[in-house]
């Protein structure tokens, strides 16, 4: 099983990273989550914070020699900026968890709960997911993302619309898809619900902070469409074998990858930290405030696509190993090659 979990503050000293469950003899090294790291900074629409830190993840444990030794994998991302750390703030901001965290852990500092809160904790799960990615790519398996829209605008209208949004201190947000190709039939399972890979992919993606949905192939559109215009027809081929001409499950059935690629979207709210700041509370005098404004980011769908390919990568590889698991990869290859002979025979 590949698990994972992160820690640190937005501008503490550092954020953390421990993955547990990568197999013996996957190559890594730091280059290889620089990249990654390097993708989640850039995009139309970043702000200031973008241009001080310069992520990095040091390899702490768990690979010798740029191999991985099976067992748990931990990572340094320091932080450059942490000159915010000791400032505390009381004016709630909408639309953050600043209100529901402050009352759930009963704080009167709003700083304990933003420096959690803040989305900057997804450059731990980038760096894990670097690691996922790698592990699928020995397998032929590829992650990517791209941008759908920003503000209800596509293509060279999308920077126009960030720097209208910019000029009156507002941001925007957007729909980011994610495609995984080479992916195997056979990945998850209908047998409970919890182990059904479709769910575990939504769940990963609605994690990310500010991701109000998600869809699988057609999605919410399915649902105003015939059954015949949404599902795909099997076709069989002696040399291709099983196979369908379209994709409009995304690549799932039945919680299970049918061998089509996996197409999933995520929809991205507006940032919450306004420049030109709505009205709000100040949390200790109960008077009204303007929200409290921290550097923020004008839009972020880009980015938030290289956090999705992340998770999803952290997904798929999980099942992947709970399908063909070993605890090298050469086991792992074996597993998955007589697989692939038995499918070749069908």
């Amino acid at each position: 099983m590949l698990r994972y979990l992160t820690a640190g503050e937005s501008h503490g000293p550092a954020l953390a990273v421990i993955l547990d469950g990568c197999p013996a003899n996957l190559s890594i090294s730091g280059e290889d989550l620089a990249l990654d790291l390097g993708r989640r900074q850039e995009g139309a629409g970043r702000g200031a914070r973008m241009k001080i830190e310069k992520d990095t993840a040091e390899i702490i444990s768990g690979v010798r020699n740029g191999l991985t030794l099976g067992s748990p994998i931990s990572l340094l991302i320091k932080n450059k900026s942490t000159e915010f750390f000791d400032q505390p703030i009381t004016r709630i901001r909408p639309g953050h968890a600043d209100l529901a965290g402050a009352i759930k852990y009963n704080q009167k500092d709003i700083r304990n709960i933003l420096e959690r809160a803040s989305a900057r904790e997804t450059a731990g799960r980038v760096a894990a997911g670097a690691v996922a990615k790698k592990l699928l790519a020995e397998f032929s398996i590829k992650v990517a993302s791209r941008v759908v829209q920003e503000g209800g605008v596509e293509g060279a209208e999308i920077i126009a619309a960030i720097a209208k949004a910019r000029e009156k201190g507002d941001t925007l947000g957007g729909v980011f898809e994610v495609v995984v190709s080479g992916v195997p039939v056979g990945l998850g399972s209908y047998t409970q619900w919890d182990r059904r890979l479709d769910g575990k992919l939504a769940q990963a993606l609605m994690a990310i902070p500010a991701i109000k949905g998600v869809e699988i192939g057609l999605g919410f559109s399915a649902a105003a469409l015939l059954g015949s215009k949404v599902h795909d027809e099997v076709f069989h081929d002696p040399n291709r074998g099983f196979y369908h001409k379209t994709n409009h499950a995304g690549g799932l059935e039945g919680g299970v990858t049918n061998g089509e690629e996996l197409v999933l979207r995520a929809a991205m709210k507006p940032i919450s930290t306004l420049l030109n700041p709505l009205n709000s509370v100040d949390l200790g005098t109960k008077m009204p405030a303007k929200a409290h404004v921290e550097r923020s980011d004008v839009s972020a769908v880009e980015a938030a696509g290289i956090v999705g390919e992340a998770v999803v990568a952290l997904e798929i590889a999980n099942a992947f190993l709970e399908k063909f698991g070993g605890d090298s990869l050469e086991e792992i290859k074996d597993n998955f090659s007589s697989y692939q002979k038995r499918l070749s025979m069908l």
